[in-house]
């Protein structure tokens, strides 16, 4: 029998860049460098994906993040909406519609950190 991974799942709806760059980025890259957690997964979903659409450094720094081996998914309602879907999938994200996703997240108490 497999054993189950320990999942850190981060919900990430804001679009400050403080916030993304010294708390969802900084804590994401090191739950995986110092393994804290088996794997590391981000949920850009509202004003997160506006924010990812309009910069660059943000793009590169995902980039890099997904190279470390974090998981990112985005919501693809949002991202329609936003006008945003292809910029998103051009750096790496995974676009799909998230609600069921989030919804099995929160029934099978996954960790989940929203920001």
């Amino acid at each position: 029998m497999k054993e189950k991974k320990d999942t850190i799942n981060i919900l990430w709806t804001s679009s400050d860049l403080i916030t993304v760059d010294k708390m969802i980025f900084m804590y994401a890259l090191n739950s995986k460098k110092k393994v804290w957690w088996d794997e590391v997964n981000i949920i850009i979903w509202g004003g997160s994906s506006k924010l990812i659409a309009e910069d660059e450094n943000i793009q590169k720094k995902i980039k890099d993040l997904i190279r470390s081996g974090i998981h990112f998914f985005a919501c693809k309602a949002c991202a329609d909406q936003l006008g945003v879907t292809e910029i998103l999938e051009k750096n790496g994200i995974e676009v799909k519609y998230v609600g069921e996703t989030l919804t099995n997240i929160l029934k099978s108490n996954e960790k989940l950190m929203t920001i």
